[in-house]
């Protein structure tokens, strides 16, 4: 079968030099920069081949034993998801765990793979314990039960970007190319290469195909334990089929492969090199797939006829457990069954057979099997986290994915420009070439107002893009394909054009056309601070998706808090009418900075008037006396404050507008960097809620 592999079998492990250990094997393999000698230059060298699909594989065996893991439930009670549960796998071997739903399937695979915090017992590999170790990430790869991709990338792309993730910076990207052509083939991929996954509104490759696709993801660097959580579910039996057929294959290569399945047809269970059945944590079986039709006619119930023995099995156990005695009298027998067998023969009957853990491993790396992501540059240890790239190109590789995915979905391009730019036309004709009279002004704050609040609730439509994300990322990050704050960055940069581009539309179609003053440089400043407001939005928004998990809570807490913000930024009450026990939440109103600082800028001016003379009566109950009379009761106001009031005097400048809303704390350029900096503030705990939040792992 094609895969990463030496050019020659007969590597010596002595060579000219002493045996390089894991570490510097691995910096060798992704540098290239390791001593010069004959013996480094082989392994640095034999990097990728395709052409020795008949290199004997190298022996591991991995056994777990007394596995036992429990849940504390309300009120103290103790739940107990495995009990203790033993078995026992080796490389090229597929271990199936089945069991009803509940059965703690899915717990076993996630205990092996360390994704269990509180487990008790021993997970040994070649003897050595690798459960807490970093070296069990570096050797291992766990496949999700959902399929999370990309809909819009081909199936090559998508196993293209997994390879820049995960394989060494020190392979060219042709050899990177290689080995996805490689894994296509592997995977019977070829037919579907340039088909884009796809998703409910378009249509992509199909269900088999797609889980074959979440597989090759996870196994682009050649592991040597993979862990998958119940990869047939969902697929009919021929698709099922060819995924446990294509795993057959990966193990064949020299991998050993764990998985849970939850009822496997007859022609799946002759793939099947080791089964263990579950009932409520308890192992009632475990053994060869082959041996478990004399299992059930040992406990006196034999497999009627030529029926699936594994759904008789299954049938059996349920019948058990909703009896008086449950499965106690089951998983009994199995254990004395279990003693009465002959001890199963291991394969390490290889030349290798003597190697420890490490050199076991350097092998398997020097052929090819294991390529590592590590560029650390210090030796590998156990507990260094390793990634394939620096940070820099992490961010690119993020952001090339992310446009390439993103572009491919206009109408959600055009969606949001045309939801702004309606926007704009809307108010442009509701508030068409407003003037400078009273009324003019107080329309200019309500069309400032809701156009500011309008900015902030279309950054919603941004809930549901991390949330769709959140397990890629969780998966990625797993196995450390990149860094938390690599993500982040990368997320900034593809925003940050999408949203300018909003704001130049919304500025250009409301400025002129409502009149506003100041001319070009007013029009600039109203874009930046409009693009401000977008950015702190869509930073708040993409906070709270990455903080809470689900669709409508988030709707809920969002469009709560944006509500919360328009009643105390200064829209419907002025800041000095607040009450004093609800200032503080005036001050982290995102919409407060914005609305002022459009205001400033359109108000700023004093040689601008919009109480001329009698307009001051406007309003009131006032307004409806002859102009006349205005004018002698400007004469008797007039000649007591000292001065001559005309029809033509200023009476309200633009700045007195200003002082009258209570906006005199800050300049417009002032609300300006605090509005950016809302957006900085919101990323950065964007960031730490993934670093510290999403953890996937059972606790």
């Amino acid at each position: 079968m094609p895969r990463v592999a030496a050019e020659s079998q007969e590597i010596s492990l002595d060579c000219c030099c002493e045996s390089p250990t894991l570490g510097e094997l691995l910096k060798d393999l992704e540098d290239g920069d390791g001593k010069k000698d004959s013996c480094e230059d082989a392994l640095a060298h034999h990097i990728l081949d395709l052409t020795s699909p008949e290199t004997r594989p190298v022996p591991y065996l991995l056994s777990f034993n007394n596995l036992c893991y429990d849940i504390r439930g309300k009120a103290g009670s103790v739940k107990t998801l495995l009990n203790d549960v033993s078995g026992e796998v080796c490389d090229g071997d597929i271990l199936a765990v089945l069991g009803a739903s509940g059965a703690g399937k899915s717990t076993l695979i996630d205990a092996l793979a360390g994704r269990v915090s509180s487990l008790r017992g021993t997970v040994t590999l070649n003897g050595e314990k690798v459960l807490k170790s970093q070296l069990l990430r570096v050797i291992s790869a766990y496949v999700m039960q959902d399929d999370l991709l990309f809909p819009m990338l081909t199936v090559k792309e998508t196993l293209m970007f997994a390879s820049e993730f995960r394989l060494p910076r020190s392979l060219s990207k042709s050899k990177k190319m290689e080995r996805v052509e490689a894994l296509i083939d592997q995977l019977g991929l070829r037919n579907a290469a340039d088909t884009i996954i796809g998703n409910e509104g378009h249509r992509g490759v199909s269900g088999g195909e797609k889980r074959r696709v979440s597989i090759g993801i996870d196994i682009i660097h050649d592991p040597i334990v993979l862990f998958l959580d119940e990869p047939t579910s969902g697929l009919d039996s021929t698709n099922a089929f060819m995924v446990v057929q294509v795993l057959k294959r990966i193990a064949r290569s020299g991998s050993m492969v764990i998985m849970s399945i939850h009822q496997p047809s007859a022609r799946i269970i002759d793939l099947l090199d080791r089964l263990i059945i579950l009932s409520r944590g308890n192992s009632v079986f475990s053994g060869s797939p082959t041996s478990l039709p004399q299992f059930l006619s040992d406990f006196g119930h034999p497999v009627p006829g030529k029926g699936n023995v594994t759904e008789f099995a299954l049938d059996l156990v349920r019948e058990l457990e909703g009896s008086t005695q449950g499965t106690k009298e089951l998983v009994e027998f199995n254990e004395k069954w279990q003693q009465n067998q002959s001890p199963r023969a291991t394969p390490m009957t290889t030349p290798y057979k003597a190697l420890s853990l490490k050199e076991s491993i350097t092998t398997s790396v020097s052929r090819g099997k294991l390529v590592s992501g590590s560029t650390s540059s210090n030796p590998i240890s156990m507990e260094t986290v390793s990634y394939a790239n620096t940070p820099l190109v992490e961010t690119y590789i993020l952001s090339k994915r992310y446009i390439k995915n993103w572009s491919r979905t206009p109408e959600i391009i055009i969606s949001r420009l045309a939801t702004v730019l309606v926007t704009g036309l809307i108010l442009a004709t509701i508030y068409w070439r407003l003037d400078n009279t009273p009324r003019g002004a107080q329309e200019r704050m309500a069309f400032f107002s809701f156009s500011i609040s309008t900015m902030f609730y279309t950054c919603a439509d941004n809930i549901p893009v991390f949330i769709h994300e959140r397990y890629i990322f969780l998966r990625e990050t797993t196995h450390n394909a990149y860094r938390t704050y690599s993500y982040v960055i990368s997320h900034v940069l593809v925003s940050l054009p999408q949203l300018l581009a909003l704001s130049i539309v919304f500025a250009a179609t409301t400025f002129w056309t409502v009149g506003l003053s100041g001319g070009l440089e007013s029009f600039l400043y109203y874009c930046l601070i409009i693009y401000g407001a977008l950015w702190s939005g869509s930073s708040f928004v993409t906070f709270v998706s990455g903080l809470i998990p689900t669709v409508m809570i988030c709707f809920m807490v969002t469009i709560s808090y944006l509500s919360y913000c328009l009643l105390m930024g200064g829209f419907f009450i002025n800041r000095d009418r607040i009450p004093s026990y609800w200032i503080w939440f005036h001050y982290i109103s995102l919409m407060k900075y914005p609305y002022e600082a459009v205001l400033i800028n359109e108000f700023d001016d004093p040689s601008r008037c919009f109480v001329r003379g009698v307009q001051v009566f406007d309003g009131t109950l006032l307004a409806k006396v002859p102009d006349a009379i205005k004018v002698k009761m400007f004469d008797t106001l007039g000649n007591s404050l000292g001065t001559k009031i005309t029809e033509s005097t200023c009476l309200r400048t633009g700045p007195d507008l200003l002082l009258q809303q209570g906006i005199s704390q800050l300049s417009k350029w002032d609300c300006l960097w605090i509005t950016f900096a809302w957006g900085i503030f919101f990323r950065i705990l964007f960031y730490l809620s993934l670093l510290f939040g999403s953890k996937n792992k059972r606790t």
